[in-house]
């Protein structure tokens, strides 16, 4: 770990901590640790000097950084490699890159922003600076290709749970890969497969994750649907805790890909079904109530034409007159 790291550590973890005792503990120079601190002054951190007091952390930037996210990691397995980015084109396309190259299962990127997030079916994604969180997974699920394509619904009752837990906020699921609060949009998730040239088997799923975090105002294409959870709540989770959250939650949810058992939370959590909806599918739109979530977490649909399954990255949904939230690039 890089002297500035360990540094950031025993400030975080120790409140007032003299140059002496750092280069004691750390063993490195004195003037090793003063560029360290003027390291983390430059990166936006506030750190007070005072003689006979040390160096005292007094603010942290509204950043992602490794340090803070692992201080929150309860996971064995996710999170433990990481990238953390000011800025990315696409926090999937970075992970994509990193899994067609080796990288492990539970490997994390993270970007304070996107240039080119996307969302479902090639659309764009909003992603301002420092005002939402943008995360990519790299799962190497072990299973069939049909249970690996219920990564996405079981994320989203992964990144409920954590959203739940950081704003106190009830969290709902439209289906499949969105989050609400109140009626408004305020996560979007979207996996994509890799598969081996040769074998043509799942090699890797990128897991993304776009969260609206901070209080925030929307393009006016956007205001109608978009939400955050500062905007529907009032409170501003850290980043860093909620990126954390998430993959502890991930990881803990994991482990019931191959049984199903996370569809039942799923289904509680499900704001279309009882509810009449727009099928958007195919270049036609047609009108279906919602019956509920079979076992492969298909959405059950009754039509004019009678019952079916939709599976997913078939279809977009409209709710109320809203449209999908993919379609309007939240």
């Amino acid at each position: 770990m890089a002297v500035r790291d360990q540094v950031l550590r025993m400030l975080e973890a120790e409140g007032s901590v003299s140059g002496e005792q750092l280069g004691r503990e750390l063993r490195v120079s004195r003037n090793a640790v003063w560029k360290a601190v003027s390291a983390l002054r430059q990166e936006g951190y506030e750190i007070e000097a005072g003689t006979n007091r040390g160096y005292r952390l007094v603010s942290v930037p509204d950043r992602l950084s490794e340090e803070s996210i692992r201080a929150g990691l309860r996971t064995e397995c996710f999170g433990r490699g990481m990238e953390i980015h000011a800025s990315l084109d696409s926090t999937n396309l970075r992970a994509k890159t990193l899994a067609a190259a080796g990288a492990p299962h539970g490997f994390l990127v993270a970007a304070d922003s996107q240039s080119a997030g996307r969302g479902r079916l090639g659309r764009s994604f909003y992603s301002p600076e420092r005002i939402g969180l943008y995360l990519s997974v790299i799962l190497r699920p072990d299973c069939a290709p049909e249970q690996a394509s219920m990564i996405t619904s079981l994320a989203a009752v992964a990144a409920a749970r954590a959203v739940e837990k950081l704003s106190g906020a009830d969290v709902k699921i439209k289906w499949v890969n969105d989050l609400y609060i109140g009626g408004r949009k305020i996560c979007g998730i979207l996996s994509e497969a890799g598969f081996g040239m040769e074998s043509g088997r799942l090699d890797y799923v990128v897991l993304g994750i776009g969260v609206n975090v901070r209080k925030m105002e929307f393009p006016p294409e956007l205001r109608e649907i978009a939400g955050s959870i500062g905007n529907e709540t009032g409170t501003e989770p850290d980043r860093n805790l909620l990126a954390a959250e998430i993959l502890n939650e991930l990881e803990a949810v994991y482990g019931q890909l191959e049984t199903g058992e996370f569809l039942e939370e799923s289904r509680k959590r499900s704001n279309v079904i009882g509810r009449e909806v727009t099928v958007i599918a195919g270049g036609r739109e047609y009108p279906a109530l919602v019956t509920g979530i079979d076992g492969m977490g298909r959405l059950m649909i009754r039509t004019a034409e009678g019952d079916r399954c939709l599976g997913f990255g078939e279809v977009s949904l409209r709710l109320d007159g809203k449209a999908e939230s993919g379609a309007v690039r939240v």
